[in-house]
């Protein structure tokens, strides 16, 4: 009792006075959050070591006139490269792909990836073995997995087009990566396959920790199957699904390594996105100012994103 202090509650009128313990410096639950603030503090101070120079001078570099081409007029230019940026119709539409290419990738992993949990959940011989082979895909290295996919959809000596032809479905003999749309239906295959995995896994786990009193109750009750999917699984599953959505959303939205590995950007520019249109003004044009507001850009687009998702879908904090 001396970590304790007591704390009378004042006599109601016809009640009865109680005694109240608590620990000194506040409410448990203050107590906890300050602990985990404390716990998360090396970790954020890391990533702040990690992330704060390239940021910064990404930052510095979007109001600098920064040209390795012309290195002796470095002057500070304001929201110049931004007003640029902002009227550039090759921005523009580099734009409208990435966030188009962000919401079909992400839908389409979304399901895939529940439909994939639902399945691991599922009780049945050799589960365990499926568990640790749908991780293959992910493990591979992006860039392995891009060279792969762009060998597999080769119509002379791919996979795909041998696929097609055997089975005699449409699309046989069809050059995928010369075509706009058939680039971005490859592109998108290819992230998808090394993706949904990783999206099933994080549902997995949340779906562990779902108690199955909840859907025996509902099954008395006389829940379908449906019912129980929409009004137990998927709101218990919010915090795994913030998760998943997050990180694929964020990852959606930078996605290079997979186009240039692929496509090169092309046919032409039809698949460029934000991310290799700042590639192509550090690295191909040596605009240092031009790729560092593209830069900036991307990070505020992220973080606008991952904002609303966590407001979205967030925990609730009332009586927080």
């Amino acid at each position: 009792m001396a970590d304790t202090e007591v704390r009378p509650e004042v006599r109601r009128p016809g009640g009865t006075a109680r005694v109240r313990f608590r620990p000194p410096g506040g409410s448990p639950r203050n107590s906890d959050r300050r602990l985990g603030y404390v716990l998360v503090a090396p970790a954020v101070l890391v990533l702040l070591a990690l992330t704060a120079y390239p940021l910064g001078y990404n930052l510095w570099n979007s109001v600098h006139h920064v040209d390795l081409t012309d290195p002796s007029d470095r002057g500070f230019v304001g929201m110049k490269n931004y007003t640029t940026l902002l009227t550039s119709g090759e921005f523009l539409t580099a734009l409208t792909r990435t966030l188009v290419y962000t919401v079909v990738s992400v839908a389409i992993q979304m399901v895939m990836g529940m439909v994939l949990a639902l399945v691991l959940h599922k009780r049945f011989r050799g589960r365990g073995w499926v568990r640790a082979a749908v991780l293959v895909p992910w493990a591979v290295p992006t860039v392995v997995a891009a060279t792969v996919w762009k060998t597999m959809f080769d119509p002379r000596t791919g996979f795909v087009d041998y696929g097609l032809r055997t089975l005699h479905l449409p699309g046989a003999g069809t050059t995928w990566l010369a075509g706009e749309w058939t680039s971005w239906l490859a592109i998108l295959i290819a992230d998808a396959w090394k993706t949904v995995p990783f999206v099933a896994i994080i549902l997995l786990a949340g779906l562990q920790v779902i108690p199955t009193e909840i859907y025996e109750a509902a099954r008395v009750d006389g829940a379908s199957a449906w019912q129980s999917f929409f009004r137990l699984t998927l709101p218990m599953l919010k915090p795994a699904l913030l998760v998943a959505l997050v990180f694929r959303t964020l990852s959606s939205l930078l996605i290079f390594d997979v186009i240039f590995i692929m496509t090169g950007g092309g046919p032409g520019d039809t698949t460029e996105t934000l991310a290799y249109l700042d590639w192509k003004a550090f690295l191909v044009n040596t605009d240092f100012g031009m790729g560092g507001a593209i830069s900036v850009t991307l990070v505020v687009l992220a973080l606008g994103v991952a904002a609303i998702y966590t407001r979205v879908l967030g925990p609730d904090r009332q009586g927080s």
